[in-house]
């Protein structure tokens, strides 16, 4: 019998906003393994499983232990904050999973923050839509750059990931000033700060505003595309259908 490891998407980390099968991976799991925040964010529960961590930019670290503890024949659980196939571990799990043939990786969908920051704001990516993460720690900027001016130019609706840091203060604003040469600054936008967390926030402006708004590492940025408005106080993006007005 193969060992097994479970990488569970938890979404934003709140009970109500888990999947059934994400619980049942974490009820059936010995040992839960994950970045010390996420751990923090874990129901109640499951505070009194095994529960290890590595520190940030360990995480190469942190899939090595959850295949050591799988060969222990412990039922191992790799939780991520959203999905973890979205800027997730499931990847690298499986780049890592090379090396231990008789281990099999179950990946169990979370909710990212493009589906949770959506609701909040209302329909913003209800078209053709990318999401770009602003951070350049594993991707060179020129890349990032050459993607955000591709969306531009595709009219696509754009989720942005990362868009703040300690380190990179002004990323969200490099950002817009790249959109601008192609988007005109009245396009419709919106950021949600702690989706689904304690202190939710969500703003709507412009591009042209949001250029100028500061945000954090915890904030979810939204564009809209050409067909997309603010209708009282939500950031919609139509799907094109002909609306007939009734007339009295």
């Amino acid at each position: 019998m193969m060992n097994r490891i479970y990488i569970v998407g938890m979404g934003p980390g709140r009970e109500d906003m888990m999947t059934g099968e994400a619980l049942y991976a974490l009820e059936q799991a010995d040992v839960i393994i994950g970045y010390t925040v996420y751990l923090n964010l874990l129901p109640g529960r499951f505070q009194n499983k095994e529960l290890l961590s590595t520190p940030m930019r360990q995480e190469k670290e942190r899939c090595r232990m959850c295949f050591e503890k799988a060969g222990e024949g412990k039922r191992a659980a790799l939780i991520c904050s959203g999905d973890a196939g979205i800027y997730g571990m499931a990847s690298l799990m499986y780049e890592i999973g090379k090396e231990y043939p008789e281990t099999e990786i179950v990946i169990v969908p979370g909710i990212t923050a493009a589906n949770s920051g959506a609701a909040v704001l209302g329909a913003p990516i209800n078209h053709d839509f990318c999401v770009i993460s602003l951070s350049d720690l594993l991707t060179p900027w020129d890349k990032i750059e050459k993607r955000l001016k591709a969306a531009a130019e595709g009219d696509f609706a754009v989720v942005l990931y990362n868009p703040s840091s300690h380190k990179r203060k002004d990323y969200l604003m490099r950002a817009c000033d790249i959109l601008l040469n192609t988007v005109e600054g009245e396009r419709p936008c919106g950021y949600v700060e702690n989706i689904g967390r304690e202190g939710t926030k969500a703003e709507v402006c412009t591009l042209r505003e949001l250029r100028d708004r500061e945000v954090n590492m915890f904030t979810t940025v939204f564009i809209g595309n050409s067909g997309s408005e603010i209708i009282n106080g939500k950031l919609i993006t139509k799907r094109g259908y002909q609306i007939e007005r009734n007339h009295e």
